[in-house]
């Protein structure tokens, strides 16, 4: 099991969704699960909110995911962008003998 900690959100992120709630923009966006997984989620943004565990979206489809965790929104980089990059580009563990 992963523990995870809650990591603030810039307000940049947070004005992005308010601009997609707004226009009611669909698409599709990539994020971590509780496990580190990626995964992905299609829909629209209705809500945006605020408690004790961090940021949530929740979309149309009643799907919820915290705000922290997305790497990209319709497209654009999101607050777990950075991560989700230097994890793609790292090289794998070796196997082979010493």
């Amino acid at each position: 099991m992963i523990i995870e900690t809650y990591t603030p959100v810039d307000f940049v992120y947070r004005e992005a969704i308010a601009e997609a709630i707004a226009e009611r923009r669909k698409g599709r966006i990539f994020y971590f699960d509780n496990e580190n997984h990626l995964e992905s989620a299609d829909g629209m943004i209705e809500k945006l909110e605020e408690n004790k565990q961090g940021w949530w979206i929740e979309l149309d489809t009643k799907h919820r995911i915290k705000l922290h965790r997305v790497i990209t929104l319709f497209g654009k980089p999101g607050p777990a962008y950075d991560e989700y990059d230097a994890y793609s580009i790292r090289c794998g563990e070796c196997s082979g003998a010493d």
